[in-house]
């Protein structure tokens, strides 16, 4: 194998596709980036049995090959490298890189030993590359991080005809994003269960390139329970999650009684200055009364804190604590300048959405929150 590729390209690639490999595999072959160069085009792919990734570019071959290094250790020296051609060569049971006047020598692992790709699942529609990005961020910081509940660490996707639902929970939040999308088939009904933080680093990835991206899912009778996503000459499969997300879309309340509208930068500061004097698990206060929030945290017998600042207010005096990261987060997720804060009382969920530019919520987003009670 003997090629000429651009630098920043290698390395994007090579950094896009290392990304995904575990760091204590559980064979030693896992932890390598397969490099294939075949008639003027490089393929790199990754793959641990739960997710690969595969990315093509085009380069300047005089020997087609396949060598499989440290997909890490490739990783960091392709970033390292000065801004000129990258020559990679294989001679024996070594790969050289010589880039300028810069030059390393990597030892390979055997080929034979590499695991097979899987094939990419039936595409089944496509999505626009940023909206499906910034969707996936505002759903999968609800998803639960805890591998002893692997069902609540999935953000369950929904595609019923032109619409495309995500939504994930960690029992004490939840997120649910409604898009459009394009299906191959207008009656599509699909849904899968695909583990959060593979999808969030795919959906980043994929963004930043633009254009579209297509998903494909294994429906009935293809028996491997695969997800994939493709787009800009890079696709990532990853396996389901076995399981589904309980019904958890019927906790978001018919009616609210107490409405609040809060620009969302000044609240986020006050929140995170508050909770400074927050001890973990403590809750942060907010008092809402006629045009004004209290936020508020600390207790009698430690350090506390107070601030106020102006809001839109509907309904009757009222008190409601949450847990200032769960807060944070998901005022971190809008997408809009002004918040809006529905709550019925303190001790039922409140739901956290963007006022569109008409001041009306904007449904396409709601992020649930359970108050914790407060002690007398």
């Amino acid at each position: 194998m003997k090629f000429r590729v651009e630098r920043d390209a290698l390395a994007d690639a090579v950094a896009w596709t290392a990304k995904s490999l575990p760091s204590r595999p559980s064979v030693p072959v896992l932890a390598g980036v397969l490099l294939r160069a075949s008639e003027g085009r490089l393929t790199i792919s990754g793959f641990d049995y739960e997710v690969s990734s595969q990315v093509g570019l085009d380069v300047h071959a005089d020997e087609d090959g396949t060598a499989l290094v440290s997909g890490r250790l490739l990783a960091e020296i392709t970033r390292a490298l000065p801004a000129k051609p990258v020559d990679v060569s294989t001679d024996g049971s070594r790969v050289e890189i010589v880039c300028g006047s810069a030059r390393f020598t990597l030892p390979t692992m055997p080929v034979e030993d590499y695991p097979t790709l899987p094939d990419m699942p039936p595409s089944v529609g496509t999505v626009d590359s940023a909206a499906f990005a910034s969707a996936v961020s505002q759903v999968a910081v609800a998803a639960g991080r805890d591998d002893t509940l692997p069902i609540l660490t999935g953000v369950r996707l929904e595609l019923e005809g032109s619409t495309l639902t995500m939504v994930a929970t960690d029992r004490y939040r939840l997120a649910v994003r409604e898009l459009q999308w394009r299906p191959e088939a207008p009656d599509t009904s699909l849904t899968a269960l695909v583990p959060a933080r593979t999808l969030a680093e795919t959906a980043r990835s994929l963004g930043s390139l633009g254009g579209e991206v297509t998903l494909a899912l294994s429906g009935s009778g293809t028996g491997e329970g695969l997800v994939g996503f493709a787009g800009g000459g890079r696709r990532t499969t990853s396996r389901l999650l076995d399981g589904d997300l309980p019904q958890v879309k019927s906790l978001f309340p018919e009616s609210y009684s107490a409405e609040a509208r809060v620009n969302v930068s000044e609240l986020t500061a006050v929140v995170k200055r508050v909770a400074l004097v927050a001890e973990r698990n403590t809750p942060v206060r907010l008092s809402f009364s006629d045009g004004t929030v209290v936020i508020e945290a600390g207790g009698t017998e430690e350090a506390r804190a107070s601030e106020a600042m102006e809001c839109e207010y509907k309904g009757e005096e009222m008190t409601i604590a949450f847990n200032p990261t769960f807060l944070t987060d998901g005022l971190g997720a809008l997408n809009n300048p002004v918040a809006v804060l529905s709550f019925n009382d303190p001790f039922k969920p409140a739901v956290l959405s963007g006022a569109t530019t008409e001041g009306e919520p904007d449904t396409s987003y709601r992020y649930l929150l359970m108050p914790i009670r407060l002690g007398n």
